[in-house]
């Protein structure tokens, strides 16, 4: 049978000819009324055409170079990049003289710039010079000298904008110039990745040259105690991943004490570097950062739900919407619910069973083992949908990781309830100064305007980028995107070339690897899992390896290079832990072991006798060690040892090393001689992967494919990324299967495209490729932005209101844990008269005659707040007392306002007596007299003179009463920032919980024509001022309730 079909109308004429390998280039199939060529992809072609193609694609790559040259030149970015230039001369003309420094002058530079600062110079004055002294220490410390285009990098950074440099170009070498710069001021900067990882890795790395010119580097890791972490963000540069750095300043703000704070107080945040902007600022927008606490104990309900999810049908039970996630029960659906729950109302407020029954059904459709988590260790873990890796302190809210868990038949954690949250957007609106670096970010420029005002500035490769993007292939069925992957996978398995293979879900990555599997095809796998996961910078490392083959999720999309033909420092490592670790240790790894660990086609490393002999000198070192001078390592030990010992070898030049391994000690220099070990590996394995390198350079490159398309064209672009760096060659291909999880989500119409291809052939497993194609699925993939885009913006808009609300809050409390004994009493009496304010404010009318006014309720209200803080002649004054003198008030023609007192009622205490307590009370009195809060009226004059002199009262009685006390101020002022802190916080949590459930509640204010957003910000409005003044009237309570019969701080809310 024929495999290419060229169609004329409906005319099908099948071309028999010799097989041949898939990856030849296919004869067309033209269809003469179609404006855009559709290809079928073929095991066989015409040898009649090959000439006549090869010279059409040449012309044709030669127009479209010019095409693009063109455009660059009408763009804004050529120009900006343009004007950077001057920059890049400035310091290339620095370089000569620099370069003839000494060490110790070079590092000294970092003085005089900081000098030159405090006496009025700026960055900008400072940059150029500054610039030309990271890159002289980096090419003394690590070998490496920026580039100018590097150049250009570090300068977008410093502006505050992102640098969109392609994969390979050397983004972390370029943030040590922009890092640099800005630490000088001693203001802090942060460098923000996206894991551990790599926050470890470029904190050892560039932190090198950062320490060389005496700039202090600091690490936060996942586990580190609050006194490291103190220590490390007072460091002048500081790297983190965004996580952490979102927990610690949410941590920060649950902090009883200002000994508890580990960040850079009362401006911890002044300018970031974020790698990969776009991973952190929009893939990760949707995720809140949220801190949790134990709320409800429900959770026996959630295996029943589990058990009721069963019964149900899709179609018939409930309706799913797989777009936005939703579910939605019919009428027999809630029947057949209430009947199996025995319960007449699934809605019922006293037994409520909806919530657990959607979570159950939301859990059974949306939330699927191996894709979007796994279980490990009896635990439900999250799996990061767009890097593909394991989140474990990340759990789902709104008890839907609940329902997975009963899904699972998992032991079930209790509900939780948000204590504190914030948003990476908001978190880094935080910054005065903001930048970030990625390979991929043009797409999403207009978001990155709109919401920080950060332009993307592409910055030009080193050098031109020749990577071949092969056109997409479409499929009808899954099955024949699978069977033409496999294919290609063995086609460049045969030739040699090293291929990397994206999935988009450990379950793909695990069905395409039991296919190879079957061919014998020798691979390595990168997923979720443990015993892959453990491995990831080795397996990414090496996947540029003559005859490597590498199945990926979205974990190879960032961090490690792909090298052609390895990278020297990891292969070196590697056979450093394999010749040593036994005799260090005899502890097995604590993961489950690959039982294919590398490629088995991969060559080995030969190593030379130099080495060789190194490496079992250092063993028998290593084994004497351990027996003899009786040092056990665990397994983390020794890798760690091994690890420092690697380190080592690059902070201390040679003679060094060779001087510590040799000098006469009690102990065998174990590190140093692990050190000389390493770099004379390093040497043979560099010469080794270069030559390897040649020739997979030669064989074409690494061959990346990726197996279906993501909802953004960014997701995609990074894996097309993973080759061709740095000028090498290389091709992409991505295979789509009209099945994928996309076209079913978002319920694109793929309908044209079956026909298509039924009307062409029966055989479901030939892909159609062309621009019409490319074209249509891009426009798929465009509207998937858009609408991922407005989940965004939304989410954002409706965040910005608990933005200003948790702006106020932070820092007020801040406020009350930083500040003095001066600033909590100031806060304290702020909050009386506040209270007082409102207690007569919501009495009495200004427009209407003081025996209108509720006075009854009034005094009530104020004994209330004021217990038995008050004497008991005050408790003496009824309704009629008070109308009286109010009525008295307004006789009398003159008012001394520092000692005033109501007539005929009691004088408050006699405690405003010294400078600042007749300020105090000056500034409360022209406070309320200037008040707009309270409406204009006849009887407004006495109204504000009952607010004076119930707030006197009340403050002067509680001052009394402390000194009284005999406690000494510091105790004074502890039980005061305890009761503020701890109300604060009270109050807060409940507020963000019912600012979540108006977040739901609004959208369905939509169908009565009302915008939900607009209806957000004015509940929520309403409710943060409610959220205000309960917290001041429960702090007065509370306060006044301990002075008056003290009990132990703790004690305070137990009542």
């Amino acid at each position: 049978m024929a495999s290419v079909l060229t169609v004329y109308g409906q005319l099908l004429v099948p071309y028999p000819s010799p097989a041949r390998s898939p990856l030849l280039c296919p004869r067309r199939a033209s269809i003469s009324h179609s404006p855009s060529p559709i290809f079928l992809r073929s095991y066989e072609t015409q040898p009649c055409n090959v000439i006549r193609t090869s010279v059409v694609a040449s012309v044709k790559e030669n127009w479209n170079g010019l095409t693009r040259a063109w455009s660059d030149l009408t763009t804004l970015n050529y120009w900006v990049v343009k004007d950077y230039r001057r920059l890049v001369d400035s310091v290339n003309l620095l370089e000569s003289r620099v370069q003839k420094l000494s060490d110790e002058q070079l590092t000294a530079k970092t003085s005089e710039f900081r000098r030159r600062l405090r006496q009025g110079e700026t960055l900008a004055d400072i940059q150029s010079e500054a610039f030309a002294v990271v890159r002289e220490a980096a090419k003394r410390k690590l070998g490496m000298r920026h580039f100018d285009v590097q150049i250009i990098g570090g300068a977008v950074l410093h502006d505050g904008s992102i640098a969109e440099m392609k994969t390979g170009e050397g983004k972390t070498l370029v943030s040590t110039l922009a890092a640099y710069l800005n630490a000088l001021t001693g203001e802090g900067v942060h460098v923000v990745t996206v894991n551990d990882y790599l926050a470890q890795r470029d904190a050892e790395w560039m932190g090198r040259v950062h320490r060389f010119l005496g700039i202090s580097v600091g690490l936060i890791q996942r586990g580190m105690k609050s006194e490291e972490r103190r220590y490390n963000y007072q460091c002048d540069i500081t790297y983190t991943n965004n996580s952490e750095l979102g927990f610690d300043y949410l941590r920060d703000n649950l902090a009883r004490n200002s000994g508890q704070l580990v960040m850079r107080w009362p401006k911890p945040f002044h300018f970031a570097i974020v790698d990969e902007v776009d991973s952190v600022l929009i893939d990760e927008g949707r995720n809140p950062l949220l801190i949790s606490g134990q709320a409800s104990e429900d959770a026996a309900r959630y295996p029943v739900a589990a058990k009721v999810a069963e019964l149900l049908r899709q179609g018939m039970h409930y309706n799913v919407e797989l777009k936005d996630n939703t579910v939605e029960l019919t009428e027999e659906g809630i029947s057949l619910a209430e009947w199996a729950l025995q319960t007449n109302d699934l809605w019922d407020e006293k037994d409520p069973w909806a919530r657990f029954v959607m979570n159950a059904l939301k859990a059974k459709e949306f939330y699927r083992r191996d894709v979007q988590y796994i279980v490990r260790n009896g635990k439900a873990l999250i799996i990061n949908e767009l890097t593909g890796r394991v989140e474990e302190k990340r759990r789902w809210s709104d008890g839907i990781h609940q329902a997975v868990e009963a899904k699972e038949g998992l032991k079930i954690q209790a509900d939780s309830v948000v204590v504190a949250q914030i948003t990476y957007q908001s978190l880094f609106k935080l910054y005065p100064k903001l930048s970030g670096m990625t390979g991929t970010a043009k797409t999403e420029e207009k978001e990155f305007l709109k919401m920080f005002q950060m332009p993307v500035i592409e910055i030009p490769t080193n050098l031109p980028n020749i990577r071949k993007d092969l056109p997409i292939q479409a499929f009808a069925a899954a099955r024949g995107k699978w069977e033409y992957v496999r294919q290609e996978v063995v086609h460049m398995f045969k030739q040699g070339r090293p291929v990397l293979v994206g999935t988009t879900s450990v379950e793909n990555s695990e069905h395409l690897s039991d296919l190879l599997k079957d061919w014998k095809i020798p691979h390595n796998v990168l997923n979720a899992r443990p015993k892959y996961a453990a491995r990831e910078a080795e397996i990414v490392g090496q996947a540029g390896r003559k005859y490597a083959v590498t199945i990926s999720t979205n974990m190879a999309g960032r961090g490690t290079d792909i090298i052609l033909g390895g990278n020297p420092k990891m292969l070196a490592k590697e056979i450093l832990e394999d010749s040593l670790l036994s005799f260090l240790t005899q502890e097995l790894p604590d993961i489950e072991a690959d039982s294919q660990r590398i490629s088995q086609k991969v060559s080995k490393i030969k190593v030379g006798p130099s080495s060789l002999a190194l490496l079992a000198k250092t063993a028998l070192m290593a084994k004497y060690v351990r027996k003899g001078e009786g040092k056990y390592w665990t397994y983390k030990e020794a890798k760690s040892m091994i690890s420092e010992s690697i380190e080592m070898s690059q902070s201390f030049d040679l003679k060094e090393l060779e001087r510590l391994a040799n000098e006469e000690a009690e102990t065998y220099p174990l590190g140093p001689a692990v050190a000389l070990t390493y770099l004379s590996v390093l040497k043979d394995c560099e010469v080794h992967c270069f030559n390897e390198g040649c020739e997979v350079k030669r064989l074409g490159g690494l061959h990346v494919i990726g197996t279906s398309l993501h909802e953004s064209r960014r997701i995609d672009n990074q894996l097309r990324g993973r080759a061709g760096r740095q000028g090498d060659p290389g091709s992409t291909r991505f295979m789509v299967s009209l099945q994928d999880e996309m076209f079913k989500k978002f319920n694109f119409d793929t309908e044209w495209a079956v026909r298509l291809i039924s009307r062409i052939t029966n055989d479901e497993t030939i892909p159609i490729e062309g621009d019409a194609i490319v074209k249509q699925l891009l426009s798929l993939q465009i509207n998937a932005e858009k609408y991922f885009f407005s989940i965004r913006k939304s989410l954002v808009e409706f965040d910005e209101v608990l933005e200003v609300q948790r702006k106020h809050v932070y820092n007020l409390r801040q406020l009350m844990l930083m500040g003095d004994g001066e600033s909590c009493s100031g806060h304290i009496s702020q909050y009386m008269q506040a209270v007082v304010d409102e207690i007569v404010i919501g009495n009495a009318n200004p427009a209407k005659h003081p025996s209108t006014w509720n006075l009854g309720n009034l005094l009530r209200e104020f004994a209330a707040i004021s217990g038995e803080l008050l004497d008991g002649s005050f408790s003496g004054i009824s309704v009629e007392i008070l109308l009286n003198s109010l009525l008295e008030l307004q006789e009398l023609s003159s008012i001394d306002i520092n000692n005033f007192c109501l007539p005929d009622l009691p004088k408050p205490p006699n405690t405003f007596r010294g400078i600042h307590r007749k300020s105090s009370s000056l500034k409360r009195w022209l406070n309320i007299s200037s008040d707009e809060l309270i409406k204009d009226g006849k009887y407004r004059p006495p109204i504000n003179l009952l607010r004076k002199y119930l707030g006197d009262f009340l403050i002067a009685s509680y001052l009394d009463v402390i000194q009284e006390s005999g406690h000494d101020d510091a105790y004074v002022r502890e039980i005061e920032r305890t009761v503020l802190v701890e109300t604060l916080d009270c109050f807060w949590r409940d507020h963000l919980v019912n600012m979540n459930r108006l977040s739901s509640a609004v959208n369905v204010r939509s169908f009565g024509h009302r915008n939900p957003l607009e209806e957000y910000k004015i509940d929520g409005c309403r409710f943060f001022i409610s959220m205000l003044s309960a917290t001041r009237r429960l702090t007065v309570e509370s306060l006044t309730k301990y002075w008056s019969s003290p009990m132990d701080a703790e004690e305070i809310y137990i009542s």
